[in-house]
């Protein structure tokens, strides 16, 4: 559980983090070959009925185990409308009625693992504007025209929050921990970015309308991953 002291140390590893994949951060990638992976279901189409259009996710790039499913709720003593996050299996559950969970794939980073706890989810944006930490600007001065000071970047393509972010509270003080889209599919279920959890948009926007505000989120630590009993 999330103690007051590593709530303090998380919130200063997370200002830094601000849930964007960090542009320096060299952790090894990789895919799985096309050839295995099978065509995806249609709800990874196209969007074009929102304010900035969402581009289908590429084929060949996802693997099935992270597509939007529904499967078997393994925490069955959770209520209905929970989300659960298993960031060391690259996954994100919604609990259901009658057993089920919705479950999204998730790419997660360093900054993931150094948060576990319960939280809730205060609130929800459409198309929200981001703004990195003077931190970031520091290492990386082209963000600078996105610097706080400077008001953050517009929403729509680049934009590294993507088409929705859901804000994670605790004890009534934000966690600076977000789940948010803008995952690039060939990284989704990967530790590359520099905090959050970050989903596919066409997943984000599912899951953004699946849930409402004031609802538990638990962030999982690694010895409570699932990652072993996921197919």
């Amino acid at each position: 559980m999330l103690t007051r002291r590593s709530f303090t140390a998380f919130a200063a590893v997370a200002a830094v983090a601000a849930c964007s994949r960090d542009p320096l951060d060299v952790t090894s990638r990789s895919t799985i070959p096309p050839s295995r992976i099978p065509l995806l279901p249609a709800h990874y189409g196209a969007i074009p009925d929102e304010p900035h259009p969402v581009p289908a996710v590429p084929e060949g790039v996802v693997p099935e185990r992270l597509w939007r499913q529904e499967v078997a709720n393994p925490w069955p003593d959770l209520p209905e409308g929970m989300i659960v996050v298993d960031p060391a299996a690259g996954l994100l559950y919604l609990v259901q009625s009658d057993g089920r969970a919705l479950r999204y794939g998730a790419g997660t980073g360093a900054a993931a693992f150094s948060w576990t706890g319960d939280a809730k989810l205060q609130f929800r944006r459409k198309w929200p504007r981001w703004t990195p930490p003077d931190e970031m600007v520091a290492r990386d001065p082209s963000l600078e025209p996105y610097s706080i000071a400077n008001g953050g970047m517009d929403a729509g393509p680049g934009n590294p929050l993507g088409a929705r972010a859901l804000y994670l509270f605790q004890n009534g003080e934000d966690t600076l921990y977000r789940i948010h889209g803008g995952c690039e599919p060939q990284y989704l279920g990967q530790q590359v970015s520099s905090g959050c959890i970050r989903l596919l948009d066409q997943d984000v926007i599912h899951l953004h309308d699946q849930v409402r505000d004031g609802v538990p989120v638990r962030v999982l630590a690694a010895p409570e991953s699932h990652s072993n009993r996921v197919y």
